[in-house]
């Protein structure tokens, strides 16, 4: 389980993306890449890291389903996530 302070920073990160998203865009299409160096380096999307919502494990994480490999096979075998079943042949 990630530590709450780990989390709640991404959590942070998400919301100052989202919040200089537009004035980002307009920015690189001006050209004006000094005014754009002049942005909160958190504003970057690329500073975002996947996480698991449940737990907030950065590794193994399931873009598809929004959480880890070890919460899928859980919840998976619970039958807790709809069309997922275990393979057998």
């Amino acid at each position: 389980m990630a530590k709450e302070s780990i989390k709640a920073r991404e959590v942070k990160r998400q919301k100052m993306v989202a919040k200089y998203a537009a004035k980002r865009a307009a920015l690189k299409a001006a050209g004006d890449y000094t005014a754009l160096q002049k942005l909160p380096k958190n504003a970057s999307p690329v500073r975002l890291h996947n996480r698991c919502k449940i737990t907030g494990r950065p590794k193994g994480y399931m873009r598809q389903f929004g959480i880890s490999r070890i919460n899928f096979r859980f919840m998976a075998l619970e039958g807790l996530i709809p069309g997922v079943r275990k393979a057998s042949w």
